[in-house]
């Protein structure tokens, strides 16, 4: 899957899509896409990343507590 990095402007391949959607795993290993051969694999924040188009990843991919507000308290 490509993803963005944000501050660089630059596609990232991501190797391990479990690691991306899993909200415990911060980083995700991947490849930058530029220049004519493959790049070395890199880490790279979650945060740091963004669809293509521009739009964030989903909040259930970076917070484990995306859902505590749900949980009913007695």
């Amino acid at each position: 899957m490509f993803l963005k990095l944000r501050e660089r402007d630059l596609l990232i391949a991501v190797e391990n899509l479990q690691d991306l959607t899993n909200p415990y795993e911060t980083h995700v290993s991947g490849r930058l896409q530029w220049g004519d051969e493959e790049q070395d694999p890199e880490t790279f924040n979650k945060n740091d990343l963004c669809f293509p188009s521009g739009e964030d990843l989903p909040r259930c991919w970076r917070d484990v507590h995306f859902r505590d507000r749900e949980v009913v308290h007695d």
